[in-house]
């Protein structure tokens, strides 16, 4: 056996390169008290969590800004320390902010790089500022403030989909065209019915985003609490939770919070990459229903003549890798004992992979909506074509509202159907000796029920597609969107980034 530093000499050159470089070991930092020398640069390599913890910047600051005035509130700090520890972090974030903050070797991740920088600016003081909590409850409660500002911006993207939804049924929900059951045409329907329902499906997928900061994790310290006289009250209502944590051991240890969001995201993925399948297939030649605009339709490197929905492809694709990110949080939490452990650090990993992939997903979602165009006829005539038989739901239906049982009419039906079938005609066209030797009941006036437009008028329970029914959620819709009007978005500074400069 040799060390981890020691490479034989016959190692190919870049290994014995390789490793008297890792002989150089990393700057000592702010933790390594108890150890000689500094991390060995596989370690810090592995265990260095910067580059993906760095956005939580304005979290943290605003985390301590607290902090730092609990421990005034309380007497545990003199009041001038907390007044320069408060001024330096400002400074810090003013530096965030600009995009000038410098990091050091010694920055293993952004509470440490915040800590190193608020030490070099006002000395000593800076060093205090640790009193009374851990990283682990701190991390915890960075965590948590990131998700209040995630899910309102992500709702703000939802809100920008549903609108261009609720405009294209405006613009063309009257067409009719065939819902699908088992991807076989099933009924006529409003386009408008079919556009709100995703609009519908997105409401609850908003709802599910939408976290509601209840507990404060800080001051739990590393899991046991702390002896200082803490006013987690405080600290809770400064930073706009409930109130404090009940179990410390419970903060540092739990990441449900982040998991319950990340299943939120999973469950709008999934949603916009059953848009995109419809897309998919109303944009096809063997479909006809839509056409995306050139703007978001991509070529091939080989046929010239392809429009390809690459965007509505890749909302399929993309849902697979929220969803994924959402079994690595699970996974991570599996098996683990209570406490914190370091396999925590790979939380944000998979949740701000998720967050990004959703906002990426949600932007082209809105796009496509804007500029897709949908025929009209051809939904048409995907309904009238004979051998759908799009109309054998409603001939039962007739038969019930005459007096026949459900089970009868739906046997008399498919005889007639059958019948169809064998002679290549419509259900429709088939005379009326026809349908009364599949049942006496038939009548003349059962060819006025066989009608795309009766077959959509007919459907006026809650919920149906029936005109009127449509142009009243449609309305609804417009009135509940008002006030967020299409292409708004979660532009400008964020609320943790305006408290950072501003506390």
């Amino acid at each position: 056996m040799t060390d981890a530093t020691h490479t034989p000499h016959h190692a190919p050159k870049g290994r014995r390169a390789g490793a008297r470089a890792g002989r150089k070991f990393a700057a000592d930092g702010l933790l390594r008290g108890r150890f000689a020398g500094g991390v060995h640069p596989a370690l810090d390599a592995i265990n260095r969590s910067l580059d993906v913890d760095r956005r939580l910047w304005a979290e943290d600051i605003v985390g301590s800004l607290a902090h730092a005035r609990m421990l005034g509130a309380t007497g545990i700090l003199p009041a001038a320390a907390v007044k320069r520890i408060v001024a330096g972090l400002r400074r810090v974030a003013a530096e965030f902010d600009a995009g000038t903050f410098a990091v050091k070797p010694a920055d293993e991740d952004i509470h440490m790089a915040v800590e190193r920088r608020l030490t070099e600016l006002i000395g000593e003081d800076g060093k205090r500022l640790h009193t009374a909590r851990s990283r682990n409850d701190q991390v915890a409660t960075d965590l948590r403030l990131h998700l209040m500002e995630s899910g309102e911006g992500l709702a703000v993207a939802v809100r920008d989909v549903q609108a261009a939804l609720v405009a294209l049924a405006r613009r063309d929900g009257r067409a009719i065209l065939p819902f699908y059951t088992h991807l076989q045409r099933a009924q006529p329907m409003l386009l408008g019915h079919v556009l709100l329902a995703y609009v519908e499906l997105l409401e609850q997928d908003r709802r599910g985003l939408r976290y509601e900061a209840r507990e404060c994790p800080l001051g739990a310290g590393a899991g046991a609490g702390t002896t200082f006289p803490i006013d987690r009250e405080l600290t809770a209502r400064g930073l706009g939770f409930d109130g404090p944590s009940r179990n410390s051991l419970e903060s540092v240890s739990s990441r449900r919070d982040a998991t319950m969001f990340c299943a939120g995201l999973a469950a709008c993925a999934v949603t916009l990459s059953r848009l995109g399948s419809d897309l998919v297939l109303w944009t096809s030649r063997e479909f006809g229903f839509a056409r995306l605009g050139d703007a978001v339709s991509t070529g091939s490197s080989i046929m010239p003549q392809k429009r390809n929905p690459d965007g509505a492809e890749l909302l399929r694709a993309k849902a697979a890798r929220v969803t994924g990110d959402l079994s690595r949080l699970l996974e991570l939490q599996r098996g683990l004992p209570l406490g914190y452990h370091k396999d925590l650090q790979e939380d944000k990993p998979a949740l701000f992979d998720a967050e990004d992939t959703l906002g990426q997903m949600l932007a082209v979602a809105a796009a496509m909506l804007r500029d897709v165009a949908f025929d009209h006829a051809r939904m048409r005539a995907a309904v009238d074509e004979p051998s759908g038989y799009m109309y054998a739901t409603e001939a039962a239906d007739w038969l019930v509202r005459h007096g026949v049982s459900f089970r009868a009419a739906h046997e008399a039906v498919g005889a007639l159907v059958r019948e169809a079938e064998s002679r290549g005609v419509a259900l429709e066209a088939l005379p009326l000796e026809t349908f009364r030797a599949a049942h006496r009941a038939f009548a003349p006036d059962v060819y006025a029920a066989l009608t795309a437009e009766a077959a959509v008028a007919a459907r006026v329970s809650t919920g149906g597609t029936a005109p009127a029914n449509v142009e009243r959620e449609l309305r609804r819709w417009e009135r509940e969107l008002g006030l967020a009007p299409a292409g708004s978005g979660a532009a400008g500074r964020s609320p943790a980034r305006r408290a950072a400069r501003k506390r």
